[in-house]
């Protein structure tokens, strides 16, 4: 997709918010993909922003997009027969499921205001087209199952991919349970390669720590770390010992997935706190359609929010930490400068309907934003300046999930 080649002007935005600042009655001037201004300038075309409260777009910064046809299905198991049951199903779908999956993944982060996401799937060729083809922008790349997959075939597609203004390739490895040690050290010489970080779930269960430390004498942070393996994106770690806290300040980002984590039992708990005072760049993301059942960003920011607070019988996780891994540490994963409503930033903009965060008070709408409000109540996305019909997502969404519910 073109960059969206215009000049216009978000005018008089009832509120713009980001994790450093609200604004009142304020105009965004974007020029062609980038932030050019904020503040009483206009330029080009004018857009009335007075009905919206604008905020940057949301990273959904862990999925697994083709899962929609596995949505609703075995819901009451734990992980690993979970696992093994969502195995048995992804052995056989067809290039066609996994695609109209995909597609309406898309179409359902874009509804709930997410304008990147980072995929952990067998399809992201598939991923590249739906970038390209609906401007939202993806990290993807083939994963390591060795279980399902052959490391050698998945290496030689990996290296097939290739960057885009929207997409980055990204080594996705399933697990330290689900490889071995030489398809490991290939992800790592592959990552290197290609420039890029190393995806996988890790310390997602008191059970992988336990089989980790029996098989290799130590727990999984500490077992990457002894490969040389430390440009990685740790997913879930709700069993990370506190030491490893400190190996982690290496990684590229950790990412919590509260909901799936509740959904699938797998207890312990995310040090968001700790890991964010020591300077690690704390995401979000909602796994996949299958483990959450929802892709909506909105509400897993709420999620994130309450499960740290029932887990550590404090409140030192407020709205705005969840907000800020949503948003601007979610574009620092990506390494895109974006996140916040900034001069020379991309933009990335959702905008809310004003009149569905009541009561709008400035002190009480960055809550309202996390507490209350979700992908329902966005009504435009803004990726790379272009303006995104929901409208027209809606509909696509209905007309894909007729097809699905034909080839399933």
């Amino acid at each position: 997709m073109e960059v969206f080649n215009k000049t216009y002007t978000l005018k008089n935005c009832s509120f713009v918010i980001d994790s450093e600042k609200i604004l009142e009655n304020t105009n965004i001037v974007i020029e062609n993909d980038k932030i050019k201004s904020i503040g009483k300038e206009t330029e080009g075309d004018e857009i009335d922003c007075s009905e919206y409260v604008v905020t940057p777009g949301f990273v959904n910064s862990h999925t697994h997009s083709a899962m929609i046809f596995l949505r609703g299905y075995y819901d009451d198991s734990e992980l690993q027969e979970w696992l093994d049951k969502m195995w048995e199903k992804e052995r056989s779908a067809s290039k066609d499921v996994l695609k109209i999956s995909s597609e309406l993944a898309v179409l359902e982060m874009l509804s709930s205001g997410t304008t990147a996401f980072v995929d952990m799937y067998f399809n992201p060729e598939d991923i590249i087209e739906l970038s390209n083809n609906y401007g939202i922008r993806a990290a993807a790349g083939y994963t390591f199952l060795d279980k399902i997959f052959d490391p050698e075939e998945v290496a030689k597609m990996q290296r097939r991919l290739r960057e885009t203004n929207l997409f980055k390739p990204i080594i996705n490895v399933h697990s330290i349970y689900a490889v071995n040690e030489k398809t490991l050290l290939l992800a790592k010489d592959l990552a290197e390669e290609q420039n890029t970080w190393i995806n996988i779930h890790l310390s997602e269960t008191r059970r992988e720590i336990y089989e980790t430390k029996l098989r290799k004498g130590k727990f999984p942070v500490e077992y990457l770390h002894s490969l040389g393996i430390t440009k990685f994106q740790a997913v879930h770690l709700g069993w990370v010992a506190s030491w490893e806290i400190e190996m982690l300040k290496d990684s590229v980002t950790v990412t919590h997935c509260p909901t799936s984590n509740m959904k699938l039992a797998t207890a312990g708990a995310f040090p968001f706190y700790e890991m964010m005072n020591s300077g690690i760049n704390v995401t979000i993301g909602t796994d996949g359609p299958a483990s959450n059942n929802s892709l909506d960003i909105i509400r897993e920011m709420k999620n994130a929010v309450l499960l740290q607070r029932h887990s550590y019988w404090d409140t030192r996780i407020k709205a705005l930490h969840v907000f800020k891994a949503a948003t601007e540490n979610g574009y620092k994963l990506l390494g895109i400068k974006g996140g916040l409503i900034k001069e020379g930033y991309v933009a990335d903009l959702v905008l809310f309907n004003k009149d569905d965060l009541y009561p709008l008070k400035k002190d009480r709408l960055l809550s309202n934003i996390v507490y209350y409000a979700t992908g329902e109540n966005v009504n435009k996305i803004i990726i790379n300046g272009r303006i995104i019909d929901k409208k027209f997502i809606k509909e696509k969404i209905h007309e894909l999930a007729k097809k699905l519910n034909e080839v399933i």
